[in-house]
Parts: C-alpha cells; structure tokens; sequence
C-alpha cells in the first residue's frame, strides 16, 4: 500500500464513521457543534457563575483552552481502543494497524474544523478581529493535530499490550485537563519563570496558549518552540508507524486473544 493509497484509506474510514456516529443520534451532526458547546456552558457556569473566576472574557478564554483540549481527549480516549475495537477486520486481513488511531484522529480533524468555525464566529460577536497573527493559524493547527496523531499511536499500542492501559489513558487526559492551562492562564503565575516551565513541559499547554496568544492578543507563538514541538512529535509519529508497522502479526496475536 502506497502512501496515496493509505491517506485514501485513512480518509474514507473517517468519512463512514462520522456518517455512521450521526445516524446514531436525534440531531445527527449538530452534535459535532453542540456537544463541545455544552461542555464549555458546564465549565463556565461553574468556574464563572459558582466559583466566581475574575478574569476578562473568561468566557472566550474557557472557549479556546476547553475547545481545542476536547480535540485532543476525545481523540485520544476513542483512538486507544481503535485497534483493539478492530479485531473482526484484522482477524480478515492483515491491515496496518496504524490505519485504525489515524482515521480516528482523522475523523476528530473533520469535526474540529467546525468547531474552529463556531469559535470565529464567537469571537467576532465579542469584538475580536483578524490580525495578522492569525497568519499563524494554519502551522499551529498542523503542529496540533501532529501532537494527536503521536499521542494517539502511542496509547492505541500501549492498550494492544496491556489493556489495562486504557485506564491510564482516561486518567492521564483528566491529569492533563487540569494541568494545561484550560481554566487558568500559565501567563498569570506570579514566577515568569514557572509560566516558561509549564509551557516548555507541557506541550498541551504551549500549544492552547498559542490559540489564545492569536485569537485574543494578536501576538505570533514562538516559533521556534513551535517547530521544536512539530519536529518532536513528527518523528515520534514515524517511530510509533513503523514500530506498529514491524509488530503487526504480534499486535494481531494480542487482539485476537484478549
């Protein structure tokens, strides 16, 4: 199988399961709108409204952080069970096994630039307007979505060893809720050098604080740090391909037998 032919593959299995997960639902794909909607509503309500969080245009600032994190944990939990979830098509034929996280983090991309039109919208209606920084959008997105596809390889290859590791994928989202910046800013740490630690550690957190640099600030990401992410996260995703790649009948072996 060519490169054309994967992404083809890739592109296709994405496409049937976005029809296949609308179907099961009343609203069909406005759920791809109003589920992340609902989410940001309960946080807001909770941290604005009952805690009482001082902050200006919280409500934008909780729209970026929690919008772009639900496009990495959804992407993630879903993309864990992937391949063990495939165990009637890899008992059929000896597919590469990296098809199946990859066209789950596909299918999150497809829902997630819907999502990215919602938050333009909302942004205008909040007195936000382009600038050049947004110039930046298209690296970062790519970066993002370079950081899914990694994470998901790796977590779909952990729980095909130890299923118990599905455990810890859930658990380490809800870490990374927590730590990366969603309801609180990095920015506003008394230490600047703390806020320098936690993006530098936490390429989640660097990552949503460059949305919110673009759509709030006007002001470009480091870009340096920036390709040392993609980089980063680029090679690992080669690395995790061709290790799925060369494990593949073993891989088969542990689906097939759990």
């Amino acid at each position: 199988m060519n490169l054309t032919q994967y992404f083809s593959l890739v592109d296709t299995m994405a496409r049937m399961s976005l029809k296949a997960d609308a179907s099961r639902y009343f609203f069909g794909y406005i759920w791809w709108l109003l589920e992340p909607l609902l989410y940001v509503i309960v946080f807001y309500l909770v941290f604005e409204l009952i805690l009482g969080r001082e902050k200006e245009d919280f409500l934008v600032f909780l729209m970026v952080g929690k919008l772009t994190f639900i496009w990495f944990s959804k992407s993630v939990n879903q993309a864990a069970r992937s391949i063990i979830n495939s165990g009637g098509l890899i008992s059929k034929a000896d597919i590469n096994k990296s098809l199946f996280p990859i066209a789950t983090v596909q299918e999150g991309l497809y829902k997630q630039l819907s999502v990215f039109v919602l938050l333009f919208v909302v942004l205008m209606l909040n007195g936000y307007s382009i600038t050049p920084a947004w110039l930046w959008l298209p690296p970062l997105i790519l970066v993002n979505y370079i950081v899914i596809v990694a994470s998901c390889l790796v977590c779909a290859f952990l729980v095909c060893l130890v299923f118990d590791f599905i455990v810890m994928v859930s658990l380490g989202t809800i870490f990374l809720l927590f730590v990366s910046g969603i309801f609180w800013d990095p920015r506003d740490l008394p230490d600047p050098a703390a806020t320098d630690l936690v993006l530098l550690l936490n390429p989640l957190a660097f990552v949503i604080d460059a949305y919110r640099q673009i759509f709030m600030a006007g002001v470009a990401p480091d870009a340096w740090h920036l390709l040392g992410i993609g980089i980063g996260f680029g090679l690992l995703t080669l690395g995790m391909v061709l290790l799925l790649r060369r494990t593949s009948q073993f891989i088969a072996l542990k689906v097939l037998t759990s």
